[in-house]
Order: C-alpha cells, then structure tokens, then sequence
C-alpha cells in the first residue's frame, strides 16, 4: 500500500478520500489547524504550517511521495529535502515558474503560449509610461499567495491605482516588486480545462468548462464549455504544450479567457487540482482527485470523459461570519433532482469562503445553458439570504 503525504489540509485534499480508499492510498497530511477539512481523512498529521520544511520533513519520513493541495510553500527549502532523495510530484522544478505569477506569465510568454500583456511593477519611475500602453482599466495582482479573488484588483485610473499600491504595500510591509500589471481582458466568457499527465507522459483532458466569477472568485463551472471544436482543439493543445513542457506529474488547472473574437488567451495556472474541475467527483468516470493520486502514484490514467451529457457545479460560499452549519439550507439544495452535495466540514463561516459545493447532472446536451443557469438560480436562492 503506497503512502502519500499532501502538503495542504483542505478540501481539496478531503475530496482525495474516496480515490485513495479505491486505489489502497493511505494519505498523510500536513496542515496547520486540527479543524482543516482533511484531518478528518488523513491516516496521519502533521500539524504545522505548509511552508514548514522541517515539518516536511517529517511527513517524508512517512510517505512514499509527497504531493500539494496548495502552492503556498516554500521551494527554496524542499529543495535540500529533493536534494536528499525525497519525491516529489509534481517535481518541484515543475513549480519553479508558476508559483510567482510574473514567473509564470513569462513562461508562457516564452512557450508561445497567448497571454494579456503584462508588467512587473518594480519600476515606479515607469508606472505611467507602462499604464499608456495598456490603457485603463489594468489589473493589478499579487505575484504570490493570491486565490479566490484576493491579490486581484481592477484599477480604474491612476489615482486607484496609486492608492491601492500604498494600502496593499502598508498592509503587506511589502513594495510594488510584489506585484504584477497586465491589461484587462473584455473576455466574452472565462474557461478552464484540467489536464492530467503521467510518470510516463501520457496526458489526458477533461472536458473544457466554463466559470462564472463575481467579485473574481469561481461562483459556477458548466460542463462542458459551449465553445467551438477549433476552440477545444487550441485549449488542449495549450494543456499539453504546457504539461509536456515542465514534464508535470499529476493535474493541473488551467484557466483561461475568450474574448469576443473568438480567441483564447491562458489567465493562471494551478499546479494541484482544481475548483473547476470539482464536476468530475459526480460527472465523470474518473474524478480530478483520483487521476491526480493516479498519476503521482504511477498508476495508469483513468477515463476523464463526461458520463452525462452535462453538469453545473455551484460554489457553496459563506456570506457572514458565523458557526452554522447550514443544515436546512444543505438539505432543501440536496432535494434537488441529480444534485450531489459536497460539504466540507469547517467550523467557520465568512463572506467569501468555500463552504461546500453542489454538482446537478444535466440531461439535454441541446439546452444545457438555459437550464444550467436556471438551476444555479434554483440553489443560490436557497442558499443565500435574499
């Protein structure tokens, strides 16, 4: 029986539960707070922050591969510990450029992938000179630690921006060299694709799908994606450029934008499993979360393909800081014909975290747009206080 480690506790690795009791995968964790979603499921924890090298260390003692839940560790220290024979997969040089979103838009860019144009804001000299040649409004992000819309600003003329580099630098005791500027995208739609790669470079896609932001943070994903063959044609291609590119082992989310003429632009990269792929748990022959531990284990790849001719997946998020557990809600929502209700078990709720989701399986493949949408009025109007 193999033995993972996942540095990262939270529901993303709780999700990874029924895979790894399918394939005999003992999983080990470490995550900072007894109350993190995948203590529960763990076979062992190690109870330290996840940029803990030392605590890493510990956790290697005890798996055969270590692998991530989240990308907010510290490289530079694992690196003495893959130094010393520890696996990691994805391999750590596999990270290198994305974990900095700077990095990562260069790398892209190199790989000839199509991206917005962008600046790292280390010049304050040149701000303006920069802002002219994107034009208003930009965005402004963090270059690290920025998930479920924090770290990203749409700025609409310079004084905004002037202002939010102060109170963002003041807050993080930080400079303006932590953060990137690239153009804003009048996107028609967002998209994303998750993509699996294994110890032997077979890769395999999921269907493309399409999210729904507000407020920059993932509110709907519809599978699949109403888009054009040629789109789903150039979207895959972009996942297996990439994934072949920094030799990856196991999933990756991919996040892009298509824009009113029809063509794809990448927009960030997650080297773990992802919000958009959460659909695959209940549509899906193989979910995200096993063919991410099947390929870190080197077991063959799954099946990726849909097993219904649709699915919309609606984040459940908090909307006031309470302890509630929702109960009435979770099960008026779960009533719902082919819903599948995902609840993550944490103790708190506050506006904007991920709580829980529901997937509702779709039966006709000619209207899924119409009714997805109206099913995710159905549950979000059950969910949220009007």
């Amino acid at each position: 029986m193999k033995r993972v480690g996942v540095i990262g506790g939270g529901q993303l690795a709780w999700m990874m539960a029924d895979a790894a009791q399918k394939l005999g995968v003992e999983l080990v964790v470490q995550t900072p707070s007894e109350n993190d979603p995948a203590v529960s499921i763990a076979k062992e924890t190690i109870f330290a922050p996840v940029d803990d090298a030392a605590a890493t260390g510990i956790l290697a003692n005890k798996c055969d591969i270590i692998t991530f839940e989240n990308e907010f560790v510290n490289l530079q220290a694992l690196t003495d510990l893959a130094q010393q024979g520890v696996c990691f997969r994805p391999k750590l040089e596999a990270l290198a450029p994305l974990l900095d979103k700077y990095h990562q838009r260069c790398y892209l860019r190199d790989l000839g992938l199509p991206v917005p144009r962008f600046f790292a804001l280390d010049d304050v000299e040149n701000i303006k000179s920069k802002i002219e040649y994107l034009g208003f409004p930009v965005v402004l992000k963090s270059r690290r630690h920025g998930y479920d819309g924090q770290g990203t600003f749409i700025i609409q003329d310079f004084a905004s921006l002037e202002e939010k580099l102060s109170c963002e630098s003041t807050t993080q005791t930080s400079n303006q060299s932590l953060f990137l500027l690239e153009e804003f995208i009048p996107f028609e739609r967002e998209l994303a694709i998750i993509a699996a790669r294994s110890v032997e470079g077979e890769i395999v896609t999921y269907p493309v799908v399409e999210t729904q932001q507000e407020q920059q943070v993932c509110r709907r994903v519809i599978a699949p994606a109403q888009i054009t063959p040629n789109q789903v044609a150039e979207i895959e291609a972009i996942a297996h450029t990439l994934l072949n590119s920094l030799e990856v082992v196991g999933i990756f989310g991919i996040e892009l934008f298509l824009g009113a003429d029809g063509k794809v632009l990448v927009n960030e990269i997650a080297p773990r499993t992802h919000n958009s792929g959460h659909f695959s748990l209940d549509a899906c022959e193989t979910s995200q979360f096993e063919q991410h531990l099947r390929a870190v284990c080197g077991l063959p790849l799954g099946n990726p393909a849909l097993q219904c001719p649709g699915a919309i997946m609606v984040n459940l998020l908090g909307y006031e800081n309470s302890d509630s557990d929702y109960q009435s809600q979770r099960q008026k929502i779960a009533e719902i014909p082919q819903a599948h209700l995902h609840w993550y078990g944490k103790t708190e709720s506050r506006p904007g975290r991920k709580l829980g989701h529901v997937t509702v399986l779709l039966d006709n493949p000619n209207r899924e747009s119409a009714i997805a949408n109206d099913i995710a009025h159905s549950i979000e109007s059950i969910w949220y206080p009007r």
